[in-house]
């Protein structure tokens, strides 16, 4: 080959490796620059939630959050909310309990969901929504507008075209995440129907390589926990269908290298990493797990073994943003509220003392 088409060749091959390298650095840097997104999430409003939860949508609103995610607990049901015993519209008046529970769930969507605004909301069922006269179908009618809303009614005719039945139990696929609300409000749940779907869901999100990360969202948390009094060991029922859908969550994690968070709330407080506990690192592993029932009801004591968790505080307001990471995991970060971060509208409607008080007397913990 002559030597000026050699130099040629040469010249041809550097530039487009030159080219090559250029193109490749900035398809990494438009990986790394890729903006997280985020969601927040927090349950157990009941009590002072009137007051609380305007605070946490207006945090939620200031992090960019793609949706907010309630945990269950609306309302108290069994006795009045001291909220809305207080709220002036109401404390001129003496409220029957029959009157009280016609509009406590009306309440609870005009004074919390409504606060979020445009944001979406979805809704898990607590303990508290299945309180006589409270029924799961009567939580079905109530909230029907969010468990039918556009965003799950579309997943829930994609994995079934004929599936027309609303459901306390769903999951909806967001970039990549796939979000599973679960109902355990109950003692005899996990139920055999919402296991065979559950499973079902696992295995479809397994087989594909798209869903990198599944964030399981409940009530009460998994059994054998840190929070082992209030959660799913609180029935045989609960043990069994909660240490297998555990499991099954370890399966997706070694065996499909899914990212796998669990979250739930039921106790009233904060806490990070509930499942380092002796039983589960003896029994397959500990998987990422959080309790935020920290949206208004009255705080709980901390469980004798708390220092056990990896961050642990009660007597406090707050919600969790998990900001979703370009590589599908997902840093969780609890944003504690203030007294001063309560909206000054819900202020005068609820009196500075009532506000007050909710900040420093709603406790049970010593």
């Amino acid at each position: 080959m002559p030597r000026r088409l050699l130099f040629l060749f040469v010249a041809i091959f550097l530039t487009g490796m030159c080219a090559f390298l250029a193109l490749s650095r900035l398809e990494a840097q438009q990986r790394q620059s890729t903006p997280n997104w985020s969601f927040a999430i927090s349950g157990d409003s009941r009590d002072c939630g009137d007051v609380v939860v305007p605070a946490i949508a207006a945090g939620a609103i200031e992090h960019h959050a793609a949706f907010y995610w309630h945990l269950g607990d609306f309302r108290k049901i069994y006795d009045f909310d001291e909220d809305m015993q207080h709220e002036l519209a109401h404390a001129p008046k003496t409220m029957s309990i029959i009157k009280y529970e016609q509009i406590a769930w009306p309440d609870f969507i005009a004074n919390q969901v409504d606060a979020f605004g445009s944001l979406p909301v979805f809704l898990g069922i607590g303990n508290h929504e299945t309180i006589p006269p409270m029924t799961r179908d009567l939580y079905i009618q109530q909230f029907s507008d969010w468990l039918d809303q556009p965003t799950l009614r579309e997943q829930r005719l994609r994995d079934n075209p004929s599936n027309h039945k609303l459901v306390t139990y769903y999951h909806w696929i967001e970039r990549g995440v796939d979000f599973i609300n679960l109902d355990n409000a109950s003692a005899d749940q996990f139920d055999r129907a919402e296991m065979a779907w559950f499973e079902s869901v696992l295995q479809r999100d397994e087989a594909n390589p798209e869903i990198r990360t599944i964030v399981v969202g409940m009530h009460k948390a998994f059994p054998d926990s840190i929070s082992f009094s209030h959660s799913m060991n609180e029935s045989a029922e609960g043990v069994e269908s909660g240490r297998r859908a555990y499991t099954d969550l370890l399966k997706a994690r070694d065996s499909a290298h899914k990212n796998i968070y669990l979250l739930a709330s039921h106790s009233h407080f904060y806490m990070q990493d509930i499942f380092n506990t002796d039983y589960w690192r003896t029994h397959g592993g500990v998987l990422p797990g959080w309790i935020v029932g920290t949206a208004g009801a009255v705080r709980y004591s901390l469980p004798p073994n708390w220092k056990d968790a990896e961050a642990a505080e009660t007597n406090v307001y707050g919600y969790l943003i998990g900001a979703v990471q370009s590589d599908g995991t997902v840093r969780f970060t609890f944003e504690k509220l203030n007294e001063s971060d309560i909206p000054a509208s819900v202020v005068n409607r609820f009196t500075p003392q009532f506000v007050h008080w909710c900040f420093t007397e709603n406790s049970e913990a010593k």
